[in-house]
């Protein structure tokens, strides 16, 4: 099993071995140690940041019983009423003082209690703009270049740190983006990571590829063309083996499975030192990412949608040949369709969904700059430095690496063969279990919205309470993360969406009650969530603080050598159900609705219903924006609830929802509804009061308004002409009055996720043909404060790999045999690696997940190899490219 790296030097110690993921007493099962801050600027302000502060005890309380009384009838509050006072009165205290204590010296009072879902995100990026670059390969070759770039950044401590209106916020995350796995072990996941990794694996048809792409410096050794001609190679490659045969031997749906079966497989794999599998899974493990060649090309938009989030489940001579096998879901993982379309699924256990949207903003924007500068030399770049052009570099400075790309070949043991087979069918099930439905919405978005006077993120909070009550007539427990990384190690806090103000909102709107009403009850409804946001936003929610308190009686229990408690939050914090698939089994919170123990009875709170349904998300939301993702979404965390992930753009809404087959594109529709049926409401109102009672009509414009009907004598002038309307929703954000410019840029740093400039993209496309003009780049703004991630409980050290295989003998080998002068002599070259002035942006745009609870993860530094690496894998031939 991988062990334990505490410290850069790779001294270990043995695995995890507490049960429910808790370490023995007296030790930590995360290291918190520091990216160490050198003279870049990634790092500079960690050790400024505030800690995470814990919350007082009756206050907690008190929210949480304002959480809950919107969701219970009287007499169910009136219950936990009791449980709270009582937990107040006697466990309370004693456990808020242990975790007090606990806290001490520690970057995080609630980073190592984590639940890790069953589940990974996906962003669904937009098309490049250029439709002759939507080829495969060309696109594939380009998101790698940048990717790479992003990454060597890091490493430099180049990348600029996310600020929030000039604050910074932490960005002990961006060191564990790359590298790193997601490893289960029977004590719960891991997260390991190799902080100097260099190749690269391609998955194609459900086979692995690798080849090294950096070298030891973190700079790039291939150029874009280089990469591109690998890939090519590689698909080529893949379709030699026939899809049912490869199918058969695609063992990356193995990270599918339960975690402790996958944990069990794992070992077989890993069970003789050197073996081929060894090596082969440590190649996957210590990889900088995955990128999934898929041969498919979604025609709908939720197709798209369902093939970045589980991929496709086809059934071809009873053998699945979907691209469903053609995944590793422990990874980072950049997948690439045949038609070019492009998305992003990450395993979030390490890093929150901001971390991964800053990722691919930079991703997009650099593809963009790059083929700005092909045209325009001074076009701006992203990074403050490049690697040196790969074509005028000696290739023995490159060190000891293999560009020629060589396939990975398992060997096939008759129990691997049989876990592939049964975890296909598992995931077919699950994929077939769950159906997925977007709404892009084109009425009208944040522009309108902020025109009202409302709060966007809140509007269509609200939307989704509206929606849903018109359909089944009663409100759920619904989540939304609120990001808390202005604290040192910081994740997120669970925003309760549904308040008093929100019940009294929808009954309002559903009845037979005239406009003014429901607009006013709506503003009402969206400040209390604005409110709600801004404190969840310092840390000062109930989830995190009480599940905390959770985990420190649960430890104290397991520390006096007794049975755990039955509840669903361990088994999903041990990892022993959940698998990493975007659609996973929803795990079950708690049994009946009540905690039990055979230890010393359980607190009163925790035993109460109202624990069980605050912690059954019915509505999990996350709300991330930014011009260069088209979706972004998640499957449900219960299993009669959704997923809903929606981006608030300038003049348009897109939402991607999940659900078990519950009317999925019934409610999408609804939503639709309200959405036109609000706007005639704000419209109709807005009418009323007249135009100076507009929240955003200049004093100008109502003195041309009162005098529009007739000439303007004094002067001399005739109004002649056809007046154009100037339609609140097509209205700039630079023609919004303070009020409502003040509520458009402080819901970006509210809860969900709000708008981050994408470097200077727009800037970049003016060199371009109008054609550009779709990507609908925004201006610069602040960002929302939400996000998500699950929490391993330890970090092994991934395996160094050893080399086999069959080399056969191959053309090229370093990017300079495939340049004439040093210049590019393959028509898919679209430039050199020139970098200008850095153009990143400091307003952040944050993203989240689905993630109910969440912490933070350290991984281990794993030590180079003191020898020559070999080669695993079979070596692939350039030589008819």
């Amino acid at each position: 099993m991988p062990q334990v790296s505490n410290d850069a030097q790779g001294s270990s110690q043995e695995g995890l071995n507490a049960p429910n993921g808790f370490p023995p007493q007296g030790t930590s099962a995360i290291s918190t140690k520091e990216p160490r801050a050198g003279a870049g600027v990634t790092f500079a302000h960690q050790d400024d940041l505030p800690r995470l502060p814990i919350p007082d005890l009756e206050v907690t309380s008190s929210r949480y019983l304002d959480a809950l009384k919107p969701l219970q009838s009287a007499r169910e509050h009136e219950d936990t009423e009791a449980a709270v006072k009582d937990f107040v009165r006697k466990d309370g205290p004693e456990l808020q003082d242990r975790l007090r204590k606990y806290a001490t010296g520690k970057s995080s009072y609630i980073e190592e209690f984590s639940v890790v879902l069953n589940l990974n995100p996906f962003f669904l990026l937009e098309d490049d703009p250029t439709p002759a670059r939507n080829d495969q390969v060309t696109r594939a070759a380009s998101l790698v270049v940048s990717a790479l770039a992003f990454a060597r950044a890091i490493r430099k401590e180049e990348l600029p740190p996310d600020m929030l209106r000039g604050q910074p916020l932490d960005m002990y995350q961006y060191s564990r983006i790359f590298g790193t796995s997601r490893i289960p072990t029977e004590n719960g996941c891991v997260i390991g990571q190799d902080p100097a990794a260099k190749h690269l694996v391609v998955l194609c048809r459900g086979q692995f590829y690798w080849f090294d792409v950096l070298d030891d410096n973190s700079d790039t050794i291939m150029a874009e063309k280089d990469i591109a001609l690998n890939l090519r190679v590689i698909v080529e490659d893949a379709e030699k083996t026939p899809v049912q045969d490869a199918a058969r031997g695609a063992l990356g749906v193995l990270s599918t499975e339960n975690r402790k079966i996958w944990a069990d497989l794992r070992d077989i794999l890993t069970s003789e030192e050197g073996s081929n599998n060894s090596d082969c899974l440590g190649i996957v493990d210590r990889a900088l990412f995955i990128l999934c060649l898929d041969d498919t090309e979604p025609g709908t938009t939720h197709d798209l949608c369902t093939n970045m989030l589980c991929g496709t489940n086809i059934i071809e001579k009873g053998v699945q040949v979907g691209t469903c096998m053609n995944r590793w879901y422990d990874k980072l993982q950049i997948i690439v369709c045949k038609n070019g379309s492009a998305g992003i699924n990450f395993e979030h256990t390490g890093v929150d969904g901001h971390t991964v949207l800053r990722m691919a903003s930079d991703v997009y924007t650099d593809t963009i700059l790059r083929f700005a500068r092909t045209i325009n030399g001074r076009a701006p770049s992203l990074w403050a430095s490049s690697s040196p052009d790969p074509s005028k570099r000696d290739p023995e400075s490159f060190g000891d690496v293999t560009t020629t790309p060589h396939k990975l070949e398992w060997d096939m043991l008759p129990e691997l063969r049989t876990a592939l087979r049964f975890a296909e069918t598992r995931l077919a099930d699950l994929i077939q279990q769950n159906e997925f439905r977007t709404l892009e919405f084109v009425g009208y978005g944040k522009n309108f919205i902020t025109s009202m006077g409302l709060s966007p993120d809140a509007f269509v909070q609200m939307a989704f309470q509206a929606g849903y009550y018109g359909l089944y007539g009663r409100l759920e427990c619904t989540y939304e993360p609120a990001m808390t990384k202005i604290f040192l190690h910081g994740r997120t806090e669970a925003i309760r969406t549904v308040t008093a103000e929100c019940v009294e909102f929808v009954r309002t709107f559903w009845a037979e009650n005239p406009a003014e009403k429901k607009v006013e009850a709506l503003r009402k409804a969206c400040q209390k969530h604005t409110a709600v946001t801004k404190e969840c936003a310092k840390a000062l929610g109930q989830d995190r603080h009480l599940y905390a308190l959770y985990c420190v009686w649960q430890r104290a229990v397991d520390a006096n050598g007794v049975e755990p408690s039955s509840n669903g939050d361990d088994d999903v914090a041990n990892g022993d159900g959940s698998s990493s698939v975007g659609v996973g089994e929803p795990s079950e919170q708690t049994t009946n609705g009540k905690r039990q123990s055979s230890a010393r009875s359980i607190p009163a709170i925790f035993a109460d219903a109202g624990w069980a349904k605050l912690n059954t998300t019915i509505l999990s939301t996350s709300n991330c924006g930014n011009p260069s993702l088209r979706h972004f979404g998640f499957g449900p965390t219960s299993s009669d609830g959704f997923g809903i992930g929606y981006i608030i753009k300038e003049d348009s809404i897109s939402i991607c929802a999940s659900s078990k087959h519950r009317q999925t594109k019934r409610y999408m529709d609804a939503l639709e509804s309200y959405f036109n049926e609000m706007r005639r409401l704000l419209r109709q109102v807005q009418q009323r009061r007249g135009a100076r009672g507009a929240v955003n009509v200049s004093r100008a414009r109502e003195v041309e308004s009162e005098e529009r009907m007739s000439a303007s004598k004094s002067s001399g002038r005739l109004n002649r002409g056809r007046m154009i309307d100037t339609d609140a929703s097509k209205r700039s954000v630079d023609n919004l009055t303070d009020e409502a410019v003040e509520l458009y840029e402080d819901d970006d740093g509210l809860g969900g996720y709000g708008f981050f400039d994408a470097g200077q993209l727009l800037q970049a496309l003016s060199v371009r043909s109008p054609s550009s003009a779709r990507l609908n780049t925004s201006s610069p703004s602040a960002n929302s404060l939400s996000s998500s991630a699950n929490n391993p409980t330890a970090v092994p050290p991934l395996p160094t790999s050893t080399h086999h295989g069959n080399v056969v003998s191959s053309s090229p080998t370093t990017s300079a045999d495939n340049t004439v002068d040093g210049k590019s002599n393959d028509p898919h070259d679209i430039g050199d690696d020139r970098h200008g002035e850095s153009a990143h942006q400091e307003k952040l745009g944050i993203d989240g997940d689905a993630a109910v609870v969440e912490g933070d993860v350290d991984g281990a530094s794993v030590p180079a190899s003191s020898s020559r690496r070999g080669v695993v894998g079979k070596k692939l031939t350039l030589s008819d490219y």
